[in-house]
């Protein structure tokens, strides 16, 4: 699969670390309990279709970036950076 990086152009996943769910996952509160963080750092949702997800584009020019894609037919719709993301809202 190759990524569309906003900075550097289509590049190989080989590039990139996968963060996760870019809309839904919240860091918990430093003080909340063990349920919480194991929640946060090992389940994850595994959805059909459409998604946002965030990647770094690590061995690349290091970017934060949301990507739109198809987990069902590996279509990628494409990506947007993280910061610009966060600004909009």
């Amino acid at each position: 699969m190759r990524l569309p990086c906003p900075i550097c152009g289509e590049r190989d996943l080989r590039e990139f670390s996968y963060l996760g769910d870019a809309v839904r996952l919240h860091r918990p509160a430093p003080d909340a309990g063990t349920d919480a963080w194991d929640a946060y750092l090992h389940l994850r949702d595994n959805p059909a279709g459409r998604t946002r997800d965030l990647w770094q584009h690590e061995a690349g020019c290091g970017a934060w970036i949301v990507v739109t894609r198809d987990t069902v037919s590996h279509a990628v719709e494409g990506a947007q950076l993280a910061a610009e993301m966060r600004d909009a809202d």
